[in-house]
């Protein structure tokens, strides 16, 4: 006769006797029970809100275009975290990427479009084929060749013929910074960049020139101001620098001394919009001369 018994963890070891049949059933914890995930769950947890008639009523009603801004916001939160440094911080706002992922997913499941398998097949077949120097017979010794290594295989399987062909194939949805910069290096590959930096610096130069006359003549200063911030990136990307984080430091940068400037201002009893732009000019530069000072 079939003897079974529910018991606790703790008394697995302290039965009265165990034969050659006895054996142990441990049922999985809910989700509400758990302190711990998998990506399984994940995928358990989207295809559980997206459910008909019980789900989520939000989750139920997004598509591939609706959640497209959440992506976008989810990678710059993602760089934001990396950029504070808080590892834990990191795995939070990288958890909210991988939800994104997991979401989509779930959506084409349901449309028989895609699955999630589908999209860790895809990863992992094109990280085993562009890494020919570890999965193949081709030999890197350096970062710079396997990154030389990747874009072949990748141009290859994308029959790219043409540098400009790879020009085009870069994403138009980036920042218009990162994708300028992206331009730049494909143009580098066949050998049309400046030499250094301050070469490039020169060209700043002269399409700040040109946007000068621009803006006199009343014509043209989109088209003008645009050759600017690419001849800008240019010198980033030579100054072995990207051009989104120098900017991005430079708006904190700008936060943080306006921030001490209006402080100031208050500090001496008078209200910022009462100031002329001379009269602001004065705290400001006072605020930049005591950063210089504290370094």
């Amino acid at each position: 006769m079939l003897d079974s018994r529910t018991i606790p963890l703790s008394e697995l070891d302290r039965q009265v006797a165990y034969g050659h049949r006895t054996s142990v059933y441990v049922p999985p914890a809910g989700l509400m029970d758990r302190s711990r995930f998998t990506f399984a769950d994940l995928v358990a947890i989207m295809a559980r809100l997206r459910r008909p008639g019980d789900g989520c009523p939000w989750d139920m009603k997004q598509t591939h275009e609706t959640l497209r801004q959440y992506i976008i916001e989810e990678a710059y939160e993602a760089v934001d975290a990396i950029h504070s440094g808080d590892a834990l911080r990191i795995a939070d706002e990288l958890g909210d990427v991988l939800l994104q992922v997991a979401f989509h997913a779930q959506i084409a499941r349901e449309h028989a479009s895609f699955t999630i398998d589908d999209v860790t097949t895809a990863v992992c077949a094109k990280m085993i084929a562009r890494h020919a120097h570890i999965w193949g017979d081709v030999r890197c010794e350096t970062p710079e060749e396997v990154l030389a290594s990747w874009e072949s295989i990748k141009k290859a399987e994308k029959g790219l013929k043409q540098t400009v062909d790879m020009m085009r194939d870069i994403p138009m949805d980036l920042p218009q910074l990162m994708r300028a910069y992206k331009v730049q290096n494909k143009a580098r590959q066949t050998g049309f960049d400046w030499d250094s930096p301050l070469d490039a610096l020169d060209k700043v130069m002269e399409e700040a020139a040109e946007v000068r006359e621009a803006i006199a003549s009343g014509a043209g200063v989109e088209m003008e101001l645009g050759d600017l911030l690419f001849a800008a990136t240019n010198v980033a990307r030579l100054a072995g620098l990207q051009p989104e984080v120098a900017l991005g430091r430079s708006t904190d940068k700008f936060i943080t001394r306006f921030h001490r400037m209006e402080q100031a201002v208050l500090t001496d009893g008078k209200e910022l919009s009462e100031l002329s732009l001379p009269e602001m000019d004065v705290y400001w530069d006072a605020v930049k001369m005591q950063e210089e000072q504290n370094g």
